[in-house]
């Protein structure tokens, strides 16, 4: 009973110990030097004792778990075993900053912290940032009011006139710094007013309306502080018109996007309102006008006009997406009732915007404005530029009303006001890029200009690959350089390998008398020749103590071999094309091997199972087997090349499980009747097993059976056609009879008509009596 428990338990320590082995990652890993060790993980260290390895145990086992290294002897100042770590390069502390103090420019205000830092990064092992965002008072704004000018948007144009001073007094209760700009869209000319004339371009509303010619996008005011500026030039636009609902918003909001010089960008709050009561064309729709070029994503505005919408396609919402983030923008749309789903599903794609109910005459866009900007600023989101290959971030938000967001939500903060924010980044790479160099990454909060600039290095190296030697004596004749503890990671020079570079990769001092390499029977090995054949022996395989008549064979020129009886002359394995063994083999004494498995013959150029080798062979088997086609008068002369066997049926036809290729083939005659046959090649004997009986789709007595069969559906139904035209002209002429019949019967009214009045008038004259007409 003991014995058996003590066998228990034994079996347990082996399972358990197995166990270990198969999930520990850095054994599995099999790594060969100290840096393949610690890009396996945070867990793997690598012993550099030149005494840790046993007799036997490969140079792999150096890369080990850290407390299995420990328990193997591997003392703590041996362990390779490199951490992370982090700098902070620039830490400029963020605004406390009231409303009514010192007024400051923009680029001094700081609302993110820190601003750059330097990470070095071990593969598996996280490094946390911390992040702290503070939301500035009196923070300045920049809003850019983007208004749809199309006849429908009649009497909102009314009330925007009056927008600016309005909107600078309303924005006065959140900023001392705003400026406000206008621009207006309508739709390419290209677009709508294709079939229309020139006269509706220049005026294409309806009626005396006086409205101005249609165009894509027009910047009338850049951003100014100026309210009264905004009235008056606002006052002075007209409405247009379009013939279709949908406009061209996408190029209006790509131009603002982009060209900040003409719009006034400030590196600021920046707002824009997209006012429309209509939905909105978007890439693809220019086809529609012979417009196919996409959308370059470029500023083209001259005069204040975009001059390119002839010439581009409307912009993807996905390309609107990239360029409103690259320049920090926050869209908010103002739109009627009728519109609001479509802008809403808009809005999901577009961070950082927002959505209005615009009244029908626009009167409410001052509410709608504040609210919208209320919302937005109530939210902050962190994004971050591409990350470099292996390199992976997670975000958690802890928010100042005390929630704590992880995953995705932990990208932001919601319902925040001005305050503290704070967020943890962990920043992880897994393994080293492919080309180990400083990459870099930049977090900022969307919608804002300021951002966090992260330079990234990567630990790929241990400490003690630093300190190699190079040609070290620890490597067989100083052939490689030693580092990291033993010469079984020995570094080799060109031409060496082996654990301790000690094995030479030059084959010359392998080569025999006849420029073999070790007289082509054996292998050359570290520079030093391996028999494989066991009657040979010697440097380079050249001595046979057994062969017959002499101790070793020395050979005549063009021969090799233990007896001299392989030729080294190619000129028999030339085939037709003048290759050897047409290229698909080696010539081997004399004759072809052939290494292609599909051709076979003396010089490898038959293929019994290629395309095309049964239309090769179908005259000469057809010629054969039933005496026609072609060839039958040269049968005898052209087609005696093979064996032909005929067989009675298609299953006594031989299958391709012999030892030698075997191609299947079927083919049609003259008569329209199928053959089958095979073709092999056995050895140099060329064989055709063809089926003794033709397949014919139908036989000479049925022929005419069929085709009398069709002249009598023909005649049957010509004679159908002709009674139903005898019918018709049968019915025609009773009908016709009838009509007649009727006209004579009929009894015509002579009376005047009642309704008639005679152009003759009559009267008397009294004078005379008498009737005159």
């Amino acid at each position: 009973m003991d014995l058996k428990l003590l066998f228990i338990t034994l079996l347990g320590i082996i399972c358990c110990s197995s166990a270990q082995q198969e999930g520990n990652e850095c054994i599995k890993a099999n790594a060969l030097s100290c840096g393949e060790c610690i890009q396996v993980g945070a867990k793997c260290g690598w012993c550099t004792d030149t005494e840790f390895l046993k007799q036997g145990e490969p140079t792999s086992a150096r890369c080990d778990e850290l407390e299995s290294l420990r328990k193997r002897g591997c003392a703590a100042a041996k362990i390779e075993n490199p951490h992370g770590s982090q700098r902070i390069l620039k830490n400029k502390a963020v605004t406390n900053r009231k409303k009514g103090a010192e007024k400051l420019q923009p680029e001094d205000i700081t609302q993110i912290q820190p601003q750059k830092l330097s990470l070095n990064l071990r593969s598996g092992e996280p490094q946390n940032i911390k992040l702290k965002f503070k939301r500035a008072e009196d923070y300045p704004i920049d809003l850019y009011y983007l208004m749809d000018l199309s006849y429908s948007m009649k009497d909102d144009l009314e009330n925007v006139k009056n927008l600016g001073t309005s909107l600078m007094k309303e924005m006065s209760k959140i900023t001392s710094d705003f400026r406000i700009g206008f621009g207006s869209f309508v739709e390419k000319t290209v677009m709508p007013y294709i079939s229309t004339t020139p006269a509706k371009l220049l005026n294409p509303c309806t009626g005396d309306q006086n409205c101005t010619s249609p165009f894509s996008y027009k910047n009338v005011l850049k951003l100014t502080s100026n309210g009264e500026q905004f009235n008056s030039l606002v006052g002075k636009q007209q409405i247009s018109g379009n013939l279709d609902s949908p406009e061209g918003g996408f190029d209006a909001i790509m131009q603002v996007a982009v060209c900040g010089e003409h719009i006034g960008w400030r590196n600021v709050t920046r707002l824009m309102v997209f006012s429309t009561d209509a939905g909105f064309h978007f890439a693809g729709d220019g086809k529609l006008g012979g417009i196919v070029l996409p959308n370059d994503g470029k500023c083209h505005l001259e005069n204040n006009m975009y001059t390119m919408s002839h010439y581009y396609d409307y912009p993807s919402i996905a390309h609107l997406v990239q360029k409103l983030s690259e320049n920090n923008i926050q869209t908010i749309f103002a739109v009627t009732e009728e519109f609001q789903p479509v802008y809403k599903e808009l809005k999901n794609l577009i961070p950082k915007s927002a959505v209005g109910t615009l009244s029908a005459n626009s009167s409410n866009v001052i509410n709608l404005i504040v609210d919208a900007y209320n919302s937005l600023s109530s939210e902050v989101i962190l994004e971050n530029s591409k990350l470099p290959e292996a390199v992976t971030i997670t975000y958690q938000s802890r928010c100042k009303n005390g929630v704590v967001n992880e995953g995705e939500n932990g990208r932001k903060c919601s319902n925040i006001s001005i305050g503290d924010e704070f967020f943890n980044i962990n920043i992880t790479a897994q393994g080293c890029p492919k080309q180990v160099k400083p990459e870099s990454i930049k977090i900022k909060p969307l919608g804002f200009t300021e951002e966090v600039e992260i330079l990234l290095n990567f630990i790929c190296e241990c400490e003690c690959h630093k300190h190699g030697i190079k040609n070290s004596d620890m490597c067989h004749n100083g052939n490689g350089t030693f580092e990291c503890g033993a010469c079984r990671v020995c570094i080799c020079d060109a031409n060496y390998t082996g654990s301790a570079c000690d094995c030479s990769l030059d084959a010359s001092t392998c080569l025999a008398s006849n420029k073999q390499i070790c007289n082509g029977r054996g292998i050359c090995e570290c520079g030093t020749c391996r028999c494989t054949d066991p009657k040979f022996q010697g440097p380079t395989c050249e001595i046979c103590p057994t062969c017959p008549g002499c101790r070793v064979c020395i050979c005549d020129a063009n021969y090799t071999g233990s007896a001299c009886d392989c030729s080294l002359d190619a000129s028999t394995c030339l085939a037709s094309n003048k290759q050897i063994c047409n290229g698909r083999g080696i010539c081997e004494c004399g004759t072809c091997r052939c290494t292609d498995p599909k051709f076979q013959g003396p010089t490898c150029e038959i293929c019994p199972t290629c395309p095309g080798v049964c239309t090769e062979h179908k005259e000469c088997v057809q010629c054969r087997a039933f005496g026609t086609g072609e060839k039958k008068d040269t049968c005898e002369r052209d087609c005696s090349y093979f064996n032909l066997i005929k067989v009675k049926d298609r299953d006594k036809l031989p299958q391709p499980v012999q030892a030698f290729p075997l191609m299947h083939c079927k083919e049609r005659d003259a008569n329209d009747c199928w053959f089958y046959y095979t073709y092999a090649v056995n050895n140099t004997e060329k064989e055709v097993h063809v089926v003794e009986a033709l397949e014919c789709p139908a036989g000479p007595d049925i022929i005419p059976i069929v085709a009398g069969v069709v002249t009598g559906i023909v005649l049957i139904g010509l004679a159908l056609l002709l009674i139903w035209k005898l019918l018709m002209i049968i019915h025609d002429r009773r009908e016709f009879a009838k009509f007649e019949k009727e006209k004579m019967n009929a009894k015509w009214d002579t009376t005047e008509n009642p309704i008639y009045k005679s152009p003759i008038n009559k009267f008397k004259n009294p004078n005379y009596d008498v009737l005159r007409e």
